[in-house]
């Protein structure tokens, strides 16, 4: 089965903390569009974070009235809600550009 090759980017901080190394780690994924649920685990699991979150972005009219749609995975599993990856995701911080990394998909 070919390997598709993708740009995909994240940006990891750590939450709670104004020091590197300090605080909860988290990695996010700002546009996780067409991302599948398989493809979310297999990334958490390499990030090998305590959680991975991947942002998926609407339609401006939908963000305003429901918020933005973020989705929540462990190295194990997805989560309903978790309150450390939901913070750091709503805070992400300003001016931090994400990085481009290459994403192998089946």
């Amino acid at each position: 089965m070919p390997i598709e090759l993708r740009r995909l980017s994240f940006v990891q901080f750590d939450v709670f903390s104004a020091r590197p190394f300090e605080g909860n780690s988290l990695a996010v994924v700002p546009d996780a569009r067409g991302l599948s649920d398989q493809m979310m685990q297999a990334l958490a699991r390499e990030m090998n974070l305590s959680e991975t979150t991947f942002v998926l972005p609407r339609d401006p009219a939908t963000e305003r009235e429901r918020g933005v749609r973020v989705r929540i995975f462990t190295v194990q599993e997805e989560l309903p809600f978790a309150g450390h990856p939901t913070l750091g995701t709503r805070v992400l911080p300003c001016g931090v550009r994400p990085v481009q990394a290459k994403l192998l998909s089946n």
